[in-house]
């Protein structure tokens, strides 16, 4: 089967031209101008943009999380990722207490093969680490093809390690040619002011907010890039919220460190005011919090400046019954909001349109650097010959807008209600075949394909 995608105007991270794209298969085999269409079937992309599909590398699909699971499955929130125009998604493995790496990721397994209708991958969450989980880690980057590891530095009790664990586990991370990435707040200050907070009585969503200061991101992300610079491990922190804690980062490129960074579309345009709501606000009770304005402001300067590499969303939907399990205490709404379908008209249109970022950081923080880093380019991440044709075409000019009545996440509320939105999703290609067009999924539950990672270089 072939296609020819003709008269788009293509763009990658680096480039920007009017070509022809012919796929064969599940690939790019041509691009050029004025193709021979042949037998292939046409897809005429004239006033359209034709982009790399987007890669989230943060969600949460069908997640165990205090006491329920979050709501989209692999099936519906890998489809709802294809409406918004991504392509893969790497979710979380999370090792429970007192069970192996393995264990958990069999688990994983049984509930995303044969369900995921786009692509996915895993990383591994390391909750207790030890000797035999120490001995698990090169069969993961080595068999598996999982070669980055997050880490907590919060939840403690549940699912945080302590800075001895951490440098252990850096330690063999880095020889077997992985990443070790962190929710970086510090957790025992945040446990101090929840049980303040709630011993005063005070149980509203805005206590959420304010058991989170800027200064327990900050300090903790500090102490993450010290110790990955310590024990040379590649380092990447996983939504960043807050200029404290770049500005952590951006210390320690004075030594010559680098530390991937990674934020969430929610940060870069919503704020604490929502925080104001009543129990409405739990609509964005998500840890980190939203932070304030000028964190927004750090957060788009930091993607020009290079050290915002990634936008991701940290997509972990619960349904509304759901977050009323917290209506009497804050410490009890699970974390977690939907945007995995969102995420890439959101950045265009408040990016892209209103000129913070350019055409070209735009792919490059939403598909091409997230392949670079996490060992999936260039079969993932950019528009070239022999690559994946993981394609989206783009009209940069309709306007609509979000609401949970159209969105195809698995979730009955939208954080975005409302949301004026300029640029939108027509077509999506994903390894070769039309998955999505005029907002209908085309491909099966089962067609997304489990992508194993190459180790981590460090570099991109």
């Amino acid at each position: 089967m072939s296609l020819l995608i003709k008269n788009g105007r293509v763009i990658t991270a680096t480039d920007d031209y009017q070509a022809d794209i012919l796929v064969q298969g599940e690939q790019i085999v041509a691009i050029g101008k004025e193709l021979p269409a042949g037998d292939a079937q046409v897809i005429d992309a004239t006033g359209l943009l034709v982009m790399p599909g987007g890669i989230d590398p943060h969600v949460h699909l069908d997640m165990p999380f205090m006491g329920t699971f979050s709501s989209d499955t692999h099936e519906t929130g890998t489809r709802a990722a294809l409406h918004g125009g991504t392509t893969t998604v790497i979710d979380f493995v999370l090792q429970k207490q007192g069970h192996s790496l393995q264990e958990a990721l069999d688990e994983w397994n049984g509930r995303a093969n044969g369900t995921a209708v786009g692509d996915y991958s895993f990383h591994m969450a390391v909750t207790d680490f030890n000797p035999a989980t120490k001995a698990e880690i090169k069969t993961m980057v080595e068999q598996e093809g999982i070669t980055s590891f997050k880490t907590f530095m919060a939840y403690k009790g549940a699912l945080m390690i302590d800075d001895r664990q951490m440098t252990d586990l850096m330690q063999e991370v880095r020889q077997q040619g992985g990443m070790v990435t962190v929710h970086a707040t510090n957790g025992d200050v945040i446990d101090y002011l929840v049980a303040k907070h709630l011993a005063e009585g005070k149980t509203s969503p805005l206590y959420h907010y304010l058991s989170q200061p800027e200064v327990t991101e900050a300090e903790a992300s500090a102490r993450f890039t010290d110790l990955a610079n310590y024990t040379g491990c590649p380092g990447y922190i996983v939504h960043m919220t807050c200029e404290g804690a770049l500005n952590a980062v951006r210390n320690a490129t004075r030594r010559n460190q680098k530390v991937y960074v990674e934020t969430c579309i929610q940060y870069l345009l919503l704020d604490a005011s929502k925080y104001e709501q009543g129990f409405d606000s739990a609509k964005w009770v998500m840890s980190p919090p939203l932070r304030e304005a000028k964190d927004q402001e750090t957060l788009w300067a930091g993607i020009n400046q290079g050290l915002v590499n990634i936008v991701a969303t940290d997509h972990c939907p619960f349904m509304w019954e759901q977050k009323l399990m917290g209506k009497d205490n804050f410490a009890k709404i699970p974390n977690g909001h939907p945007a995995i379908e969102n995420r890439m008209e959101l950045l265009f249109s408040e990016g892209v349109s209103k000129n913070r970022i350019s055409l070209n950081k735009y792919v490059e923080v939403a598909c091409t650097n997230p392949a670079k880093i996490f060992g999936m380019f260039p079969k993932k991440g950019t528009i070239s010959i022999g690559s994946d044709a993981d394609i989206m075409l783009f009209d940069p000019k309709e306007q609509h807008t979000i609401s949970a009545a159209t969105h195809h996440m698995r979730v009955d509320y939208s954080a975005y209600e409302g949301w004026p939105l300029t640029g939108k999703v027509k077509t999506v290609l994903l390894r070769g075949k039309v998955a999505i067009d005029k907002g209908e999924c085309l491909v099966p539950k089962g067609y997304g394909q489990f992508i194993k990672r190459n180790k981590v270089s460090g570099k991109i």
